[in-house]
């Protein structure tokens, strides 16, 4: 009696996945961050955060044909600023004194990425974000955290500073080499950009202008002075 026949079962291949993500490098400001040990209100106050609706303003500021671009000399400090964050969530605000620094502040505003890059392309975009000024609390300006968020005038939600997560170093270990430009920073996790929702940057320069204790203000350093989007971010106590 003839012997079965074995078939064996074909390999499966799957895909490759991305390569891993190179180890933490970036060291500490040479000036003090704004970081501070997150208190249980703080920690509170952020889970409320997110619970709070995305919202999608029209943050076009009419220029009326011309640009308001005054060259940005304002005396300030020029640090790396970096947008982040999946299209369809809320967009993250990250500002180091280098690419290779910790982050000296990171906002995430209620405002999808995606929402915010496309109307940088389209025009001045300026962000104030304010908050109750107590003078009770000795807290410097960059330790506040919750603001009162405005897109061109328009109130558009809130926006909270958070500590760096594993997540956050992780991108701005990847990102350390770049200096300026944008893209996509591919996902570990294939299953994240199922729907098509991918990690999107913008990498920049950022001229840091202190007025006092209680402002602060960031203005968006662009290369063609007279070409492409534009980003202010004021930080006021009021």
């Amino acid at each position: 009696m003839a012997e079965p026949r074995k078939f064996s079962s074909p390999a499966i291949q799957s895909s490759p996945s991305p390569p891993p993500r190179p180890a933490i490098s970036l060291q500490p400001s040479p000036k003090r961050s704004g970081f501070s040990k997150p208190t249980k209100l703080l920690r509170q106050i952020r889970t409320v955060f997110r619970t709070l609706p995305i919202l999608s303003p029209a943050c076009r500021f009419p220029l009326n044909g011309s640009r308001l671009h005054d060259g940005h000399v304002h005396g300030g400090d020029r640090i790396t600023g970096t947008i982040f964050g999946y299209r369809k969530s809320r967009v993250n605000l990250v500002f180091q004194e280098s690419p290779r620094c910790l982050p000296i502040l990171i906002l995430e505003l209620a405002i999808p990425t995606g929402k915010l890059l496309r109307d940088m392309g389209l025009g001045l975009v300026r962000l104030a974000l304010e908050c109750e000024k107590r003078p009770s609390e000795k807290r410097k300006i960059l330790e506040e955290p919750i603001w009162t968020l405005y897109c061109n005038g328009k109130k558009s939600g809130y926006g909270v500073r958070r500590d760096p997560s594993e997540e956050d170093l992780k991108i701005m270990q990847t990102l350390n080499a770049v200096s300026m430009g944008a893209g996509v920073i591919p996902s570990e996790d294939a299953a994240e950009t199922v729907d098509g929702d991918q990690l999107t940057y913008m990498r920049v320069d950022f001229e840091r202008v202190t007025g006092s204790k209680d402002s602060e203000t960031f203005y968006m350093m662009n290369p063609e002075s007279n070409n492409g989007g534009e980003l202010s971010v004021f930080l006021v106590r009021i």
